[in-house]
């Protein structure tokens, strides 16, 4: 799996998970439902450790009771503090280990599931060599997690639900992501996403985010999902870190060109994205499709008079416009003189194929036939592959596919005649999308 992260965001603070188990139990007898220590010496040296200030000397102290008591009735709860500890002393590796035993005592623990699905989750997509592993093992703390959280009956600890659901979902998309579960994933980093809070959004879960809604831009995915990476991917680059931003903007806009056809209309997209969260209900009209080659013909007929179009745009019109358009077009030029130049691909005495667009004089392609009333004089007749051959013809039919224009009345030209629409022979073919 490729790195997802250029750098890690931490969008959750599981500290505070950590915070009520980590503050001193009261004696027994003011905890009528808690478990009991009845050995004296036990109880002061777990009373001893909790107590303790100094994070370190609290670790010592939890560390020492664990291995002296190890079927201590406090084992889970001391466990739960030496946890917290750790992860306040920012010792990862030591709050993971911790985290692994706990949950293995009490598989239903969900502040050592929400750690450990959580970390593992974070420390793959920092590139850790053991991701692939961290990954899988984050899925499976992340799916027990979710199977646990409805049985949770703390009051305290239900604070803190959605922040616990979020950590699960998380990991469970990332590892989907990884094995290119793509419907799966959506719908984890989805849940994730939308469980964090506005202020705490996380670029770890936003950009993945995007990468599942459309996994390769190459490959068309549904407009539904092309629309959300976008926006998803506009919203990580608000996220992302101050030196990741300029990337992140990169990435976002060329999703938005393959789907859009044009960079017209992103600006406004990335400022919305930027202050906005989840998708907004108008996305299609902020983000609309490509427009069809049907469209884009009709824009050309809109814009511009046939007679002042080049030969490339009546090829594209009388190829992919609707029938008004084509026959606006048509109507416009048939049966009259037009003057132009291009490229010869084949000579007869009264016939010449020529290449009349850029695109297909590159392809050495013919699109018009130029027939001539009477027969060319020998030494008159241009070889193939003359360039910048200037003519003049009367167009009188043509089909669309594959495009040639049959043009009567053919005449060589030594200069343009001012009395005909001239038009230029160099002019590209509008992409069709």
């Amino acid at each position: 799996m490729k790195k997802i992260l250029l750098s890690v965001v931490l969008g959750i603070s599981t500290a505070a998970l950590a915070q009520d188990a980590a503050q001193p139990a009261q004696p027994p007898a003011a905890q009528a439902a808690a478990p009991v220590i009845k050995d004296p010496a036990e109880y002061n040296a777990y009373v001893a450790a909790i107590q303790q200030k100094d994070n370190n000397a609290k670790i010592s102290g939890l560390e020492a009771f664990l291995t002296q008591y190890p079927n201590s009735v406090m084992k889970n709860q001391a466990r739960e503090i030496l946890m917290g500890t750790y992860q306040q002393a920012n010792n990862a590796k030591k709050t993971m280990d911790t985290a692994t035993k706990l949950v293995a005592d009490d598989t239903c623990n969900l502040k050592g599931l929400t750690l450990l699905a959580f970390f593992d989750r974070a420390l793959a997509q920092n590139g850790d060599p053991n991701a692939a592993q961290l990954l899988t093992d984050g899925k499976k703390y992340g799916q027990q997690g979710l199977d646990c959280l409805p049985k949770a009956t703390d009051p305290d600890l239900l604070k803190n639900k959605d922040t616990m659901a979020g950590a699960f979902h998380s990991a469970i998309g990332m590892k989907d992501l990884q094995d290119k579960d793509y419907p799966n994933a959506i719908k984890e980093l989805q849940a994730a996403v939308d469980a964090t809070p506005d202020n705490q959004k996380d670029f770890g879960l936003v950009y993945p985010l995007a990468l599942a809604y459309w996994p390769d831009p190459k490959t068309p995915t549904t407009p539904e999902n092309s629309r959300a990476a976008i926006w998803y991917a506009a919203r990580a680059s608000a996220l992302s870190p101050a030196q990741a931003q300029t990337q992140m903007e990169k990435y976002a806009r060329s999703l938005y060109v393959h789907f859009h056809a044009s960079d017209e209309g992103w600006p406004a997209v990335l400022a919305k994205a930027k202050t906005g969260t989840s998708v907004p209900p108008d996305i299609a009209t902020l983000i609309p499709s490509a427009p069809t080659p049907a469209d884009q013909a009709h824009d050309m007929v809109t814009k511009t008079a046939p007679d002042k179009m080049d030969f490339a745009q009546w090829e594209f019109i009388l190829t992919n416009g609707n029938q008004a358009d084509q026959d606006a077009v048509w109507t416009a030029i048939k049966d009259k003189p037009v003057q132009m130049e291009g490229k010869v691909i084949s000579a007869e005495p009264d016939t010449l194929t020529i290449a009349g667009s850029s695109d297909d004089i590159d392809a050495n392609k013919g699109d018009i036939t130029l027939k001539f009333e009477e027969k060319l004089p020998v030494k008159m007749i241009p070889k193939a592959g003359t360039d910048g051959f200037k003519f003049q013809g009367n167009p009188s039919s043509y089909t669309p596919n594959p495009f040639m224009m049959t043009m009567e009345k053919g005449r060589l030209l030594s200069q343009p005649k001012p009395a005909a629409p001239a038009h230029k022979p160099a002019a590209k073919k509008p992409a069709a999308q």
